[in-house]
């Protein structure tokens, strides 16, 4: 049985005019999907679009309250960490800086498996700026986390296998 989502009232699917969700799979510890997705270096490497994430306060490591900004969707976005659990959910909200009043809310759930785990993401987005960006291509935010899913185990199985190798040469 899979946790659910930790919803901020405001932003439940129920009140959201768009709402996904998208799964995988993954042939990898858990430890090393969170330490992709908690680490603001690594995620150029799996995540479509984004080019830098700068940590506010002064955090090297998202964590609990993290604040931060980064460019999703071709704009630049402000966000925060508002779920916390390590190496089970992560989740941050924000907004796009040119749209305050567009909202969207980004969870994560991590459960081991007996191959490895199980990726859960699942998205709300709220207000006039997303519901554009969304008219052209109806299930574009989804078939972007499609991919955000499949970079992000190519990149975590990568990483998993040069350990080998580095822990294999050191013997």
């Amino acid at each position: 049985m899979y946790e659910t989502i930790k919803w901020p009232a405001e932003m439940k699917p129920s009140r959201s005019p768009i709402h996904f969700t998208n799964e995988l799979e993954v042939a990898t510890s858990v430890e090393t999907i969170w330490s992709l997705l908690t680490d603001p270096k690594a995620w150029p490497s799996f995540y479509p679009g984004v080019e830098h994430v700068h940590l506010l306060d002064g955090h090297a490591r998202f964590g609990a309250g993290t604040r931060f900004e980064t460019n999703l969707a071709g704009q630049d976005v402000h966000a925060s960490v508002q779920e916390f659990e390590p190496m089970t959910r992560i989740a941050w909200g924000g907004y796009p800086k040119v749209a305050e009043h567009s909202r969207a809310y980004h969870a994560w759930i991590i459960t081991p498996t007996a191959n490895g785990c199980h990726l859960w993401t699942e998205e709300t987005m709220q207000g006039p700026y997303w519901i554009e960006l969304a008219r052209p291509a109806p299930d574009i935010f989804w078939l972007t986390h499609e991919k955000l899913l499949k970079d992000l185990a190519e990149v975590a199985l990568s990483r998993e296998k040069s350990h080998v190798r580095t822990a294999g040469a050191k013997r």
